[in-house]
């Protein structure tokens, strides 16, 4: 199978979809890599290396995408990458529909088949393509959290750990799952004052067992979530419904209420985020305020690690991208229910309920052959 990796071209988006050792698996395995060139260098691989583990170098976009079956990619494509898509082509990335209605309409007029990562299932009932840029993000969140609560961008001037005689700050976590966890991980080891809040008893039985004393764990209603949130330092939102738009937990009046200079990282503003006022924004322009509050809720964070994020994603990535290319999607879906989970567009139809719910469109279930 001809496989292509465009030059990811969202703003300041680094990460690339194959790194050359996964090509080098792929090309072993009697596939033709075609890579644009430059697609590596921002986490240092320029084209010799790509050529040098079997790829043919492209001089731009329209090469990979005029002769490449199967595109593997990072972000979801912007309109002058899914303008070109093909009728038949597959294309193998992250889309996050839900909150994207041009993207979606897009995708669907191009024809092309569009699997998305974080759809992609596992028996755990995990996301696994998902889980290490939640990981990532998770971590990040709180890096970037304790820099907006510095003075000179506009936050309170709070040090997250404290010092001996000064109180810590203290940080609220909305959603346990993988990216809350890791980003309560990193708010701990900062020695902050954290808090989960979480819908599900038997995840913050968990994370209750594992940290004990340290963290303090909350079951989630508005009563909660106003408490917590309007007396926080800061307030990370990573909370997931899998290929639906985010839930809208912390409304404009308890932002409001919330003191001048705390701060607000939404890690699920990809799927719309779940801050009444949070919209996207980009690692140029990252963060805003609202009523003295500062917000991030940049939509590729991962990429600001791109060396890291993109060993974490092609890790998972990569027995996927072997299982599209050596059996063909089709049957790839057929043989594995789990990637057959990830197909969110087809042949012009929308194939993933919760998008089509989120969006207003029209479902088509995807039936394997």
């Amino acid at each position: 199978m001809k496989i292509g990796v465009p030059t990811e071209v969202k703003n300041h988006e680094y990460r690339v979809g194959l790194v050359p050792a996964s090509v080098r698996e792929l090309a072993e395995a009697g596939h033709d890599l075609i890579v644009q060139s430059q697609a590596g260098a921002g986490i240092g691989y320029d084209d010799e290396q790509y050529k040098n583990a079997g790829a043919t170098i492209a001089t731009d976009a329209d090469a990979v995408f005029s002769q490449a079956e199967l595109i593997v990619k990072v972000k979801e494509p912007q309109p002058e990458e899914y303008e070109r898509l093909q009728s038949g082509q597959v294309l193998f990335t992250y889309l996050h529909l839900a909150a994207d209605l041009k993207q979606t309409e897009g995708l669907m007029k191009s024809g092309a088949t569009a699997i998305a990562y974080e759809t992609v299932t596992s028996d755990d009932h995990t996301l696994p393509l998902l889980t290490p840029m939640s990981e990532v993000a998770g971590r990040m969140s709180v890096q970037v959290g304790a820099h907006c609560l510095q003075k000179a961008v506009g936050g309170r001037g709070v040090l997250l750990g404290g010092v001996p005689g000064v109180a810590p700050g203290k940080v609220v976590i909305l959603g346990g799952g993988v990216a809350g966890s890791n980003a309560a991980e990193m708010a701990m080891g900062m020695k902050a004052h954290v808090v989960v809040i979480d819908r599900s008893l038997p995840r913050l039985r968990e994370l209750s067992a594992l940290y004990g004393n340290q963290l303090k764990t909350v079951y989630s209603t508005t009563e909660a979530i106003e408490r917590e949130v309007t007396s926080a330092d800061l307030v990370i939102g990573s909370v997931l419904l899998p290929g639906a738009a985010a839930p809208k937990l912390v409304t404009m009046k308890m932002v409001t209420a919330m003191r001048n200079g705390s701060a607000m990282v939404d890690i699920s503003i990809d799927q719309g985020g779940c801050f009444e006022t949070s919209r996207p924004t980009s690692h140029d322009d990252p963060i805003f305020e609202v009523d003295g509050v500062v917000h991030y809720c940049v939509t590729n964070m991962p990429g600001a690690v791109a060396h890291t994020s993109t060993y974490a994603l092609n890790n998972a990535t990569l027995p996927f991208v072997k299982a599209l290319a050596n059996k063909g999607w089709k049957q790839a879906l057929a043989d594995d229910p789990h990637l057959a989970n990830g197909l969110n567009i087809h042949a012009g139809t929308l194939t993933q309920k919760p998008v089509a719910d989120a969006l207003g469109l029209e479902y088509t279930q995807y039936r394997a052959a």
